[in-house]
């Protein structure tokens, strides 16, 4: 269902590149070891102790500056604060603009979005299109490259910078903030947003749940093959109108999208009656090219309660699919505002 980076194109270009320097750095090492030995031999002079000490300085910045970090693929080493860091899941983003946290490079999907698209541009993020090139991504100089776990060519990219791999929807948006505040070194900046989002939830939630009363809410996607049910984990504001606010769904969108943990269900037109809600949220899906208009049109659409009553509302395809928290914060807003719009 969500677009996940399988293929980044490193293979032959990375491998070139690191035979490159490798190279370069066989020679320069042998000609400077061949210059302090022959001036050693002539000064009479040892640089041993220099050699050590330079190396325990060395060795004890390095690991000031690094950390082992659990990720959801292994420990692997990362500098304490990263101050280049290239994501490369498009929905991981926005937990780092939220975070204030260093994004060198980011992909296409991510750059496009309303909600972080700003601050990205500001902070002069590169777009590295859908399927960046390894040459790309070493001209950004990164201390830290975020994948997800599955994403192929990860060894080719540890060899440009530390690789934390991140299970998609293996945790939560509150839980993967504190996670990826742990990573960057701001559990309290992190801890600090989660803070606020729920002092605004706690307002908001009566005033939603008094308007909206027993009423279920569905969030529905045309596509080419009939339409997609999403549930509470998958975007589209499922985390704000079933998780946050805790309203209903109904019954057989609770079963198979909600209560089976999958986030979403496939339906055929034929069975629309069945999960459409009193209330519907709904946008064309941006996964395919297929008119929404055909579900739209259609006499089974227009004959829904939630149509009659003029309780439907649009969301955005290119945004609201993003459940980060920036992006949770614009959706916020218009759900709410809709919700406690309902005839």
């Amino acid at each position: 269902m969500q677009k996940r980076t399988k293929s980044l194109g490193l293979m032959l270009a990375l491998i070139v590149l690191l035979i490159v320097s490798a190279c370069s750095q066989s020679a320069s090492t042998s000609n400077t070891t061949g210059t302090n030995t022959n001036a050693a031999a002539e000064t009479g002079t040892t640089t041993d102790s220099a050699s050590e000490s330079a190396a325990d300085t060395t060795t004890a910045a390095e690991e000031e500056s690094s950390i082992g970090y659990q990720s959801d693929a292994g420990q692997v080493q990362v500098p304490k604060n990263p101050k280049r860091i290239i994501d490369l899941t498009a929905f991981s983003t926005g937990y780092f603009v939220a975070l204030d946290a260093p994004v060198v490079g980011a992909l296409s999907g991510a750059m496009n979005n309303k909600y972080i698209k700003d601050q990205l541009t500001n902070e002069g993020t590169t777009d590295l299109g859908e399927k960046p090139t390894a040459e790309r991504l070493v001209s950004l100089k990164p201390d830290l490259i975020i994948v997800y776990t599955g994403t192929e060519g990860i060894d080719q990219l540890s060899q440009i910078a530390p690789v934390v791999q991140i299970k998609y929807g293996e945790r939560n948006y509150k839980d993967l903030m504190l996670e990826l505040g742990k990573l960057t070194n701001r559990e309290d900046a992190a801890k600090e947003w989660i803070t606020k989002w729920e002092a605004q939830i706690n307002e908001l939630k009566p005033k939603v749940q008094e308007v909206v009363g027993d009423r279920t809410v569905s969030i529905l996607n045309p596509y080419t093959k009939g339409l997609f049910v999403f549930g509470h984990n998958f975007g589209r504001g499922g985390e704000i109108i079933y998780g946050e606010f805790g309203l209903k769904a109904p019954a057989k969108a609770q079963v198979e999208a909600i209560d089976s943990g999958t986030g979403w269900a496939s339906i055929s037109m034929e069975v629309l009656q069945e999960y459409a809600g009193d209330i519907i949220f709904t946008s064309p899906w941006s996964g395919d090219t297929s008119d929404p208009q055909i579900v739209y049109d259609n006499t089974l659409w227009k004959n829904l309660p939630a149509v009659k009553a003029g309780n439907v509302f649009q969301l955005d395809p290119t945004s609201d699919t993003y459940n980060d928290p920036v992006s949770l914060e614009g959706q916020l807003k218009f759900i709410s505002d809709s919700l406690l719009s309902v005839k």
